[in-house]
């Protein structure tokens, strides 16, 4: 369709204009438990990847076959064969991994971004477009998850990935790997978000009225 953004915008806005976490607040429940840690944000985020580009890719395929009134049914049945798949490799090859991310593996089948790239992408677009858009809103989750998870880490523990960034000295805060860490780092991260782009915004009006 004429109208339809192309597969490299897509892929673009995914990633920061249409940041899942930043911009359009989805997923905001993995994103808020599972960032205690850098690596299950990265395992969370690669998660996601698989499921929403073969969710993606299957929807485009069958497109032209979908009934609007059971498309939000095969969506979510096409979702919960590859999160599936997901679960029991995490389970059979990275065990402690998979206790650690507990129930939030299963529930990326409910999980917002996924369903609507589904509706909004996958069942109107070919199909490297779909997988370009499910590539890039996947990136974008993941850097939301990754950049809460380093501040939170970071602070909490005063390492990243294992490895000690902060002065042998530095007093662990652990309220930042605590709940309220990540409604309070998300806070902060969202607020400094939404400011960068009111700045830029308003750098850009007063560009073009001085024009």
């Amino acid at each position: 369709m004429a109208d339809q953004p192309t597969a490299l915008e897509r892929f673009a806005q995914g990633i920061l204009p249409e940041n899942p976490v930043y911009r359009q607040l989805l997923g905001l429940c993995p994103t808020l438990a599972v960032t205690n840690s850098v690596k299950g944000a990265i395992i969370m985020g690669a998660a996601v990847l698989f499921v929403l580009l073969c969710a993606n890719a299957m929807i485009s395929l069958i497109r032209n076959l979908l009934k609007p009134h059971l498309r939000i049914v095969v969506f979510t049945l096409t979702i919960a064969a590859f999160v599936t798949i997901v679960d029991r490799f995490l389970a059979a090859y990275m065990y402690q991994m998979s206790k650690d991310l507990g129930p939030y593996i299963p529930l990326i089948i409910v999980n917002c971004i996924i369903i609507c790239r589904c509706e909004v992408c996958a069942s109107k677009q070919p199909v490297f477009t779909a997988a370009a858009d499910a590539a890039g809103q996947s990136l974008g989750f993941t850097l939301g998850l990754v950049s809460i998870a380093s501040v939170r880490e970071i602070l909490g523990t005063g390492m990243l990935l294992g490895f000690r960034v902060m002065p042998a000295a530095w007093p662990d805060w652990v309220i930042m790997v605590l709940p309220p860490g990540a409604f309070l780092t998300f806070g902060l991260l969202l607020g400094a978000v939404n400011w960068v782009v009111a700045k830029k915004s308003a750098s850009g009006k007063k560009h073009q009225g001085a024009s």
